[in-house]
This record gives structure tokens, C-alpha cells and sequence, in this order.
């Protein structure tokens, strides 16, 4: 017998920093040589704008009038001294703050759960009734009489929230068991199998001002690997979608990797499947056809996969097996009907849940398209208007979509659950994003009405169906632009502004000659005297679609904010951070709605983690063109090469701000953000703390990254924090 054997972490390398885009598109169409007038294309307001979880239908747009926002509302003040960057295992919030822990990985979420021992040998059965690992994306669903959502609601709500990975060498007694390459412990595959997924537990306030969570409500519940979901929209029933589980193709077994959300305006929870491809196995590809070779490359997946499920020995019997099987995508036997062979196919879709119906089956919306879904941002609700949802697709060179419902909003459909969910997001059109160099954009449509995908050499569409589920080469096909990485996005309620974060990108994908006026910056930021090339710190991008109007297909932007060291020269620290708000890598991205043009951006950095831990900062920003244009000097060693580009406002200009307001604790991303209705609790997530841990060091808590939340000797946990002012006012004004 082979004595257990431990591998690197493969974790260590981010599967975010990863890129399958081997199209030779350019990272930017040179197409249009005059700049279209900003003015033109924001003049005129919406008939109204975001709010959308509050069931706002009536806020007042700001004026087009000029270039500048002039016309908006007098701006908020962030009322809060910053808090300087940290490398304690600590979380540091601002003077008349409390930052309290509500619910961390393992705590029970029914009665009769044991408390969570931290030292890997909790009941791997019991972890479907537990908090999940990796917190990430969550929304906060106010409760009402009878448990029915209520928006305003101040004191009671569903805390709805990701799991979106885990940290195995804390999950295990001595992290994962692996014997010959594969996986020789079932119940440690099992309690990974629970851990991923999302969460719902009921949250209140107490009497002494203390939130807590209900552990044994009928309202908590555990969606995970192993939870039935159905498929639904354009590509259910396709051949691409046919498994053992579901000939049909209209069936499938959970969520996975569930990285940033979204929220629906009739009250449902809107999970997104990022980092999938990794779990995968497809050690052979013998057997499989060209076309589904080309599916599986352009999206990543191949080799063993991430956590080695699919080498899974010791079943108990058949059904549990199949357990494990699902995640092998060779071809296995005579038939897709007999295998997983398209078990990929069924992973990367925007799913659908209803917190307040704990019997409900979750639907993933085929409609939105398959990708590394990165979230679902809601745009402005408008009665008599379509719906319209922004997406980030989380990869180095990979692009920005959003869905524009068939269906017009009709706010009778309030609280109708997944069946408001079949009328709004199973019919529509689906969108991919070109930025142009001169600040203008596309938005291009993705069909096999489209010339160019029907006839696209890099892959032969088998149907309408297909475009959906290979969303990633239809957008090549029509030369979307490649970005740094596309993650959150959210959306201004004050004025429609839409928000992007792109993290950053690497030297060979950001050289100096592959800049473009919407990724413009190739530079090196040295971290402990070494280089770090290309865009590492990353930036926020922003854009307003033609006449305010969500539907169009045209649209124009701007940088909004540049990531830097403060002490970063100018031509790379472009929005003039300083010591109180300088960062790298944005990730989480939120408008608040209680205090509507209150921006939150959260960070995940490995860049700048010499300096600080990973951060949360508050903004005040302006709106798309509040800036000028501005040709940048890019440096690499005695080369140089100039980018022109767009950039918003900095910081403290035009009556915008940004401040640091809190700093995590060692290892950590900060991710997650949510708020009671009344906006004075602040929920967030802290992300696998001590993530860097070696699995030879899990017998020696001194070698622990961190032992947070807990302290002294225990493993770290990732954790949702609720935040209040010690006064009881709005978080952050």
C-alpha cells in the first residue's frame, strides 16, 4: 500500500490568473478615429434608475445637460477618518466602528448540529448543515410579516451568500489524503462536496443593538455540489447537456465555485459559477470530437482536476460513485447518456434561488451564457422596460456581457419566485462589450443570426443552443475586447453609470505593445525585488449605455480608478492615490442602496500584500466623463510607448472621494458585501485567511498565515463580519 502523499497547493496559483483566450483578436477594435461627443451620448437621463432590491421605480436621474455631473445631487461626505494599511492578523475598522463575527466556516445552521471543532474531524455528513468555506458574493433579504421579503426592512433578513472554494489543508486532521494520485478518503471528498456552494441563514438584530443568526430557522438552508437543480432557457435539452444523471439534458446535480452574485427585482438570489473548469478531469481526450476539444481548451478544462474528485476510491456503493464519476470528463462508455462526458457543459451558468422557499429547486439560466460568470449585476428597474443584468467573465483576456430580458418589468411579478425567473431570464439577448479607442463601444449581439458567428472558422456552432453554451467563442467571434480580467460589476443609482473592476494582467498578455485605451497601462511594480509586470494592480473601469437607456447597443466610458502604490511614479499612479487610499487589485464592487452613490470596492491582491493586507474602501464618485482624455507614457526598462485613454475624476477632484475603511487580516481577500435595508449594518465577507499555510505545517500552529477570527492556536476560517457605527448611523457617512 502506497503511504499518503501530499502535492502542492494548487490553490497557490489563483485559477482566476489563468487565460484560455488564444483568439487573435485584438484587445481593442482601432476602428474609430474621432472620439463620439460624451455629451451626445449622455444627454438625457432614465426614466429611472437602480434601487432595485428596493423596489425602486421613481428615483430622479441626473441631468445631461453637461459633460460634467453638474446636475446630479449634492454628493455624500464619507464621514471617517481612514484607516492606514495593516499587516496584522487583524481586522481594522475606523474609529467608531465595531466590526463583530457572525458566522464563520463550519458554525451549525439547524438544531442539533454539534459546534464546529476546527481540527477536521467534524461528521463530513453533518457539513450540509453547516457554513460553507471561502465566503464570497451575498445579498441581504429583508424579512417581513410572514416571512415575506420586505426591502426596507431593518432589524430581520435572509443572508444569502457564496461559498466560492475551499482552503483543503485546514478542512482535513493533515489536509487531503492522497495515495497514488488519487483521492483515498471518501468522507474528506464529501465534507469538500458541502463546503462549496451557498448558504442562506436568517439574520436579526438584537435588543442590545447585536446581530446574530437563527440557527435552527425553517428559513436556513445549504445549496451545494450534490443539491438537484434544473436546467432552464435556450440550451436546455441540448446534446451538449446530455449526462448519466439526466439523458434529457435538462437535469443536473449542484453549483460550484460560486464567486460573485446577483439579485432579481422580484426577490431572488442570483448565484454565479466562476472558477468550474478546474474540477474537471480529463487526464485522455480519446473519444471525445473536435468540437467539444475546442469547448474544453478555449474554457480551461483539462488534466486531473483541482481537488482530485474524480479519482475518488473507497465508494460505498454505486450511487455514491457516481458521485465522484460526475466529475471525470473522458469519455467512459458508449454513449453521453452513460457518462459525463459533457459534464462540463452543465457548470458555468447563472443559477437562480429563492431564499424564501426552502423546497424550491434552483435554476441555472442557460440564457445568460456559459462562462466563468464573475456575477449578475442588476441594471435600472423600469416599469414597462426590459431587465437588463451585467456580467464579468473572471479571466485574464476574457470579456464583459450583459442580458437584456424579452420581457418588459411589470411589478405585479413582486415576490413570484422562480416562476417570475421563467418569464425574465429564459428569453432574451445576450451581449458582449467592445471598447473602442475613442471612448465609444459596442454592444454586439450574440446569435447564430449573426454572420459572424455563423460563420466563424474558430468554431462550427452546432445550433442556437450551442452559442449559449460556448457564449466564449461567439464572443470571439465577433471581436469583443480582451480585458484584464473582469470581475464585479454594479451600478450607480443616482445616474445608471456602470461599474467594472478588472484586476489586473500579466506582462505577456499587458506587454507594452498590447495596451489599448481601455487596459492602457503596462508597467513594473517591484514587490521584495522582484518584478511584477504588465498591469498588477489593476483598475476600474466604468461605462453609461447610449440615451442612459440599459436596452442600447451603444455606450461610452471611461477609467474611473487606477490601482497604485501611492509612492508609484505618475505615469503608473494615474488617479493620484495617497497613503489613505492607495490600493491594488479590485475585485468586490457595490453600490450601497440605502445611501444611493456610496461606493464600496474590495480587494484581492497578491501585488502589494508586502505592504498591507487586503482592504475596503469607500467612494463618492463621479459619473462617465467627469474627466479628460490623457495620453499615458508606458516604461518598460529604456523602452517606452504612449497609450491615450479616458480617465474620470481623481479622487478629491469635482467633489469625489475615496477612503481606506477597513484592512483584513493575513491572507485574505476581502469580498462580500451586503447591508441591512435601513443601511446600518454592513455585512462582510473575509476570505480564506491564511491561505498560504503549507500543508507540511498543519501540525505546527506557529506556522500558521493566521489564526483568525478565532486567535491563539486555531486554524483561520473565513467569516462574515457585520459592521455598525457605535453611534447607530449610515456605515461610511
Amino acid at each position: 500500500m502506497n503511504a499518503p502523499t501530499t502535492r502542492p497547493r494548487q490553490a497557490l496559483i489563483d485559477p482566476d490568473d489563468q487565460g484560455y483566450n488564444r483568439t487573435a483578436n485584438p484587445s481593442l477594435n482601432h476602428l474609430i478615429e474621432q472620439r463620439l461627443s460624451r455629451r451626445s451620448l449622455l444627454r438625457g437621463g432614465m426614466a429611472s434608475a437602480g434601487g432595485a432590491l428596493l423596489g425602486s421605480l421613481s428615483l430622479a436621474a441626473c441631468g445631461g445637460g453637461s459633460d460634467g455631473a453638474g446636475d446630479s445631487p449634492a454628493p455624500l461626505q464619507l464621514g471617517f477618518n481612514p484607516v492606514a494599511k495593516s499587516l496584522a492578523d487583524a481586522v481594522i475598522v475606523p474609529a467608531g466602528y465595531s466590526a463583530s463575527v457572525l458566522f464563520r466556516l463550519g458554525d451549525p445552521m439547524a438544531a442539533g448540529v454539534p459546534e464546529y471543532r476546527n481540527d477536521g474531524t467534524d461528521e463530513p455528513g453533518s457539513y450540509d448543515r453547516r457554513a460553507g468555506d471561502h465566503h464570497d458574493g451575498m445579498t441581504w433579504f429583508g424579512l417581513g410579516s410572514g416571512d415575506r421579503w420586505e426591502p426596507r426592512a431593518a432589524q430581520r433578513g435572509l443572508l444569502v451568500q457564496n461559498h466560492e472554494a475551499i482552503t483543503p489543508v485546514f478542512l482535513h486532521p493533515n489536509g487531503q489524503t492522497i495515495r497514488a494520485g488519487a483521492r483515498s478518503v471518501p468522507g474528506e471528498v464529501l465534507r469538500e462536496f458541502y463546503l462549496h456552494g451557498v448558504s442562506i441563514i436568517e439574520t436579526s438584530k438584537g435588543s442590545n443593538g447585536q446581530w446574530s443568526y437563527q440557527r435552527d430557522s425553517r428559513l436556513n438552508r445549504r445549496v451545494h455540489t450534490l443539491t438537484p437543480m434544473e436546467l432552464s432557457g435556450p440550451a436546455k435539452g441540448s446534446a451538449q447537456l446530455v449526462t448519466a444523471y439526466d439523458p434529457q439534458g435538462g437535469k443536473v446535480r449542484g453549483t460550484l465555485n460560486n464567486c460573485a452574485n446577483g439579485s432579481t427585482p422580484w426577490g431572488t438570489y442570483l448565484t454565479c459559477e466562476e472558477n468550474w473548469a478546474g474540477y474537471f478531469r480529463l487526464a485522455s481526450t480519446q473519444g471525445h470530437d473536435a468540437r467539444t476539444l475546442s469547448n474544453y481548451k478555449r474554457y480551461g478544462v483539462s488534466g486531473e482536476g483541482r481537488e482530485l474528485w474524480a479519482t475518488t476510491q473507497g465508494a460505498a456503493n454505486a450511487a455514491e460513485q457516481d458521485s465522484y464519476d460526475r466529475w471525470n470528463a473522458q469519455v467512459r462508455a458508449a454513449n453521453a447518456a452513460q457518462d459525463y462526458r459533457y459534464g462540463p457543459n452543465t457548470y458555468g451558468w447563472v443559477v437562480e434561488i429563492d431564499p424564501f422557499n426552502p423546497n424550491s429547486t434552483p435554476k441555472k439560466r442557460t440564457a445568460l451564457g456559459r462562462f466563468g460568470h464573475e456575477g449578475a449585476a442588476l441594471g435600472p428597474v423600469q416599469a414597462g422596460q426590459p431587465l437588463v443584468w451585467y456580467m464579468g467573465d473572471d479571466a485574464r483576456n476574457e470579456y464583459v456581457y450583459k442580458f437584456v430580458s424579452d420581457a418588459l418589468w411589470d411589478s405585479a411579478d413582486l415576490g413570484k419566485g422562480l416562476a417570475a425567473g421563467d418569464k425574465y431570464l429564459d428569453k432574451g439577448k445576450l451581449y458582449v462589450a467592445r471598447f473602442n479607442e475613442d471612448g465609444s463601444g459596442e454592444w454586439l449581439h450574440l446569435s447564430l443570426a449573426n454572420p459572424a458567428i455563423r460563420g466563424y472558422a474558430g468554431y462550427a456552432f452546432a445550433d442556437e443552443a450551442d452559442v449559449y453554451i460556448n457564449a466564449r467563442h461567439a464572443a470571439d467571434a465577433v471581436g469583443a475586447t480582451k480585458m484584464d480580467r473582469p470581475e464585479w460589476t454594479s451600478i450607480n443609482p443616482l445616474n445608471g453609470d456602470v461599474y467594472l473592476t478588472l484586476t489586473n494582467n500579466n506582462a505577456s498578455n499587458r506587454a507594452l505593445d498590447k495596451t489599448n485605451a481601455a487596459n492602457p497601462r503596462s508597467y513594473n511594480d517591484p514587490k521584495n525585488g522582484k518584478d511584477q509586470k504588465g498591469n498588477p494592480n489593476g483598475h476600474v473601469l466604468r461605462f453609461a449605455d447610449a440615451g442612459r437607456n440599459p436596452a442600447a447597443t451603444r455606450l461610452t466610458w471611461d477609467v474611473y480608478l487606477f490601482g497604485a502604490r501611492a509612492s508609484a511614479p505618475a505615469q503608473v499612479n494615474l488617479s493620484g492615490l495617497t497613503a489613505d487610499n492607495d490600493f491594488s487589485s479590485p475585485d468586490g464592487l457595490w453600490f450601497s442602496q440605502a445611501a444611493p452613490g456610496l461606493l464600496w470596492l474590495e480587494t484581492d491582491d497578491g501585488a502589494y500584500t508586502d505592504v498591507t493586507n487586503c482592504m475596503l474602501l469607500a467612494a463618492v464618485p463621479g459619473q462617465v466623463g467627469d474627466g479628460a482624455a490623457k495620453t499615458i507614457v508606458n516604461q518598460d526598462g529604456d523602452k517606452t510607448r504612449e497609450q491615450k485613454t479616458f480617465i474620470g475624476a481623481r479622487p478629491g477632484e469635482k467633489n469625489t472621494q475615496l477612503k481606506r475603511f477597513l484592512v483584513g487580516p493575513k491572507g485574505c481577500e476581502i469580498t462580500g458585501i451586503a447591508e441591512s435595508g435601513d443601511g446600518r449594518a454592513l455585512f462582510v465577507n473575509i476570505q480564506h485567511p491564511g491561505e498560504d499555510t503549507a500543508e507540511a505545517d498543519i501540525g505546527n500552529p506557529a506556522r500558521y498565515q493566521s489564526h483568525w477570527p478565532d486567535g491563539g492556536n486555531a486554524r483561520p476560517r473565513s467569516a462574515t463580519l457585520v459592521i455598525t457605527r457605535n453611534d447607530g448611523g449610515l456605515i461610511g457617512l
